[in-house]
């Protein structure tokens, strides 16, 4: 059955994916940074965070599973109680300290419930900056509850010592009141072909993300694939050009994809052969579509084009 003509999800074969996972490494010893650079490790992560080099990583970003009973490639993640979840969370993010150069930042992905467990595992070995809470643009609604359409993602540092990069994540936002000065002249604001407009610093709310959907060439059959434009703003603003970024649950590869079209080095690991598969799949069309929606000549707009 074919697609519908405006249907630009990203499919692959098996015969697709058993190609495209020979371009993913496999780690069984410690490795030299510039033998990982610009990677993707097919590994389970608890098994190859041991392999990699001390204080290699710039910004890590992470959408770990969130504590909720989900199908990932056809293996369950199961809910657990939240002190159990708690002892994951800890287990796996007490091994990436030595990773992180002393000036890094992390930013780690929840949901309300999960947000429970990440804030107070985390604080142990980092510094809290800041949460940011961002308006997912889709979901089901709950015959007895409210609709979950709002996420986390908690700001972390190793020290106080850091990367933020306010002018690169400024917003592009449309002007109700174009006020003037006393000659005339536009009052902290500009005009273009597309209307009045004024360039804001970003706050800790985001209403401007667009979840993948059928209709966007980044979207993958990835249950919890995070939008481009979302951790774009992560990367601008806490890392720079030739900077290493660090996602150990990359899922289908939108880290990685997001720092290659930025002009950073990237290392994922991700143990399901078919995200693994997507990711790179992804990397590779990068090199001919660097774009990412709803960013455009170093602003982001308010809303999705």
């Amino acid at each position: 059955m074919s697609k519908a003509p405006r249907n630009h999800t990203l499919e692959l074969t098996a015969r697709q994916v058993s190609k495209l996972v020979t371009g993913a490494l496999k780690l069984h010893k410690k490795q030299n940074l510039e033998n990982i650079l610009d990677s993707i490790l097919w590994q389970d992560t608890f098994r190859a965070l041991n392999y990699l080099p001390d204080q290699c990583v710039d910004l890590m970003i992470v959408d770990p599973p969130y504590n909720l009973t989900k199908v990932f490639s056809g293996k369950t993640f199961k809910a657990m109680d939240m002190q159990a979840y708690a002892k994951w969370l800890d287990k796996w993010l007490k091994k990436t300290i030595r990773l992180l150069k002393e000036n890094a930042s992390i930013y780690i992905c929840a949901d309300w419930k999960t947000s429970l467990a990440v804030a107070p595992v985390a604080s142990k070995y980092f510094v809290l900056q800041n949460r940011i809470s961002w308006e997912r643009d889709k979901g089901r609604g709950a015959g007895a509850n409210w609709k979950n359409c709002l996420e986390d993602i908690w700001f972390f540092t190793k020290s106080e010592k850091y990367t933020f990069n306010l002018d690169a994540v400024k917003m592009l936002r449309p002007v109700r009141a174009p006020y003037r000065d006393a000659r005339g002249c536009p009052k902290d604001w500009n005009e273009s072909e597309d209307g009045k407009y004024r360039l804001t610093a970003p706050s800790n709310v985001w209403t401007d993300i667009a979840i993948p959907f059928w209709s966007m060439p980044e979207n993958t059959p990835h249950p919890t694939q995070k939008p481009e434009k979302l951790v774009a703003k992560l990367v601008l603003a806490s890392s720079n050009k030739g900077d290493v970024v660090f996602d150990p649950f990359c899922g289908s590869g939108t880290t990685a994809v997001v720092a290659k079209k930025l002009g950073r080095h990237f290392i994922g690991i991700e143990r399901e052969k078919e995200y693994v598969a997507y990711a790179l799949k992804r990397l590779q069309n990068a090199e001919i579509a660097p774009s990412i929606q709803g960013y455009e000549n170093g602003v982001f707009k308010y809303r999705n084009a």
